[in-house]
């Protein structure tokens, strides 16, 4: 930034940020659409996926833990069957007691030991060879207690055998995964994504530290003070002021917010992190570190290994893969289950009215993603409302004769199992507003200041407020504030057990509920 960029008139520095701002969204859009590294900075990931499919790639720890499980214990019924002749059922507990306690042996050290954790410290090699010791271990535990239970009569052929074959299947599995899991670090789906605000020396500090780690993807840097801050801060774009965080399209792409500034300067921090806490992502405040240790302490702190571990009662990651199984299970099962109704549903709705069977309509999904989610269409093709700018009301002449029953009966939701299968959606979630939805003449968003914590988890078909008698269009500003309290309060209680609760009592609650207007 030049000294006469500092010097300009109070008008000409108006126009200045304007034309920033522009270019800002410009660059921002370049970086989302093309390859090119120059304009993206140095920290763009090498393909863009947003929060919600980066935790997908996350989870999938869960699945790779299963086939260990399931590679284990197809060994140990294996080596019973080798040791009982074939029959593994009519087996002696002297065999199989050895080969039962070394696997469950060998399955609790992968656990304990953080070998799903799979971080970036841990080398191929290094790793590889923990997976050996924790199966040599688990193999002098199974020959012990067999020459213990058998004495000289001990099989050891057998055990041996069976031995070498888990340890040989499990070090190919973990071998892939690890490859796996490199390559997916490598092109940024495992790598967290950070926007900085506060074009500052802490912020320059930060982005200098993190490109020696290459560990963090920042995407962007973001300043109030727009005419006195540079276009780029080390390489990464000034994209613009910190309100343009709230909508802007990076978005649905940043894990966490650092906020970069003097922390002495109280009245600043306050007023920064009351704007940004009605976005759905954490924030940090990073204090200025003076050694180069606290300052990789700090950078430690924000690129912790995303691959977290498995252990713990209320492992945010382990609830999420709980409930993505569920949505996966039920929402296929009620796809094929309820497949000639959506057929004869859509040949009504045709034969009913002009138009297509299905309406698209573009809503906020995970972290204010948009989401296009999918209906049976209930109104006349010409009226069709995609931003929801007139809410329905209990005599809408919009509506057709078809599509009265399907929203009375909310039957016109049950293409949203597509969104399920996809996961853009999930069967039990805060319902998916459309984007730019109005309660009156105002849109809904602006009515509540936490309206956005609704976006911290996947919307649903169904949910607490549904089956609280808040759903439906919002005619009134008290009642958006009810509707996002009880999504919030959902959100903070969520569980697998709470969702299969309210999934079965979603349908009683709205075919009883018949003053409802959907």
């Amino acid at each position: 930034m030049t000294s006469a960029e500092t010097l300009l008139p109070a008008a000409d520095g108006a126009k200045l940020r304007a034309r920033r701002v522009r270019d800002s969204a410009s660059a921002a859009n370049d970086s989302l659409a093309g390859p090119g590294r120059a304009r993206r900075g140095p920290f763009r990931p090498d393909i863009w996926l947003n929060t919600r499919q980066r935790n997908a790639t996350r989870l999938r720890v869960f699945y790779f833990r299963g086939l260990d499980i399931l590679a284990v214990w197809s060994a140990v019924l294996a080596g019973i069957a080798s040791l009982s002749g074939g029959a593994p059922l009519t087996a002696r507990l002297i065999d199989a007691a050895p080969l039962v306690l070394g696997a469950a042996t060998i399955l609790g050290l992968l656990r304990s030991l953080g070998l799903y954790r799979f971080d970036r410290g841990h080398g191929f090699l290094s790793h590889l060879a923990a997976v050996g010791c924790v199966v040599a271990l688990g193999a002098i535990l199974t020959l012990a207690l067999a020459f213990g239970l058998r004495g000289a009569a001990t099989p050891w052929a057998d055990y041996g055998r069976w031995s070498a074959c888990l340890l040989a299947l499990l070090l190919a599995q973990h071998a892939v995964w690890s490859l796996l899991v490199m390559d997916w670090r490598r092109r940024g789906a495992l790598t967290p994504n950070i926007a900085v605000v506060g074009a500052t020396r802490h912020a320059e500090r930060l982005i200098q530290e993190a490109l020696q780690r290459r560990d963090l993807n920042v995407l962007g840097v973001f300043d109030d003070r727009l005419a006195r801050s540079p276009d780029a801060v080390e390489g990464v774009p000034v994209l613009g002021e910190a309100d343009a965080l709230l909508n802007h399209r990076l978005t649905p792409y940043i894990d966490r917010i650092v906020l970069a500034i003097d922390p002495k300067a109280e009245a600043r921090v306050r007023d920064l992190t009351a704007r940004l806490s009605a976005l759905p992502i954490r924030l940090t405040l990073l204090v200025d570190p003076k050694t180069a240790e606290q300052r990789n302490a700090a950078l430690e702190k924000l690129a912790q290994a995303p691959m977290a571990p498995l252990e713990g009662p209320i492992d945010p990651d382990r609830r999420a893969f709980n409930k993505r199984l569920q949505d996966i299970l039920l929402a296929s099962m009620g796809l094929v289950l309820l497949s000639p109704v959506l057929v004869i549903i859509a040949l009504l709705v045709r034969l009913d009215s002009p138009g297509p069977a299905l309406f698209r309509q573009r809503r906020h999904g995970f972290n204010q993603e948009e989401i296009v989610v999918w209906k049976f269409r209930s109104m006349a093709h010409a009226s069709a409302d995609a931003t929801a700018s007139r809410q329905v009301t209990a005599d809408d002449d919009r509506i057709t004769r078809v599509g009265r029953f399907l929203r009375a009966t909310s039957l016109d939701e049950l293409p949203q199992l597509l969104n399920v299968i996809r996961g853009e959606m999930s069967l039990v979630g805060p319902r998916p507003h459309a984007i730019g939805m109005k309660t009156g003449t105002v849109e809904s968003a602006r009515l509540v200041a936490d309206y956005a914590h609704r976006h911290r988890i996947k919307p649903g078909m169904t949910g607490w407020a549904a089956i609280k008698g808040s759903r439906g269009p919002m005619h009134t500003a008290p009642e958006v504030r009810r509707r996002v309290q009880l999504d919030i309060d959902y959100i903070e209680r969520q569980s697998f057990w709470l969702d299969l609760w309210i999934i079965a009592v979603t349908v009683p609650v709205l075919l009883g509920d018949r003053m409802s207007v959907r």
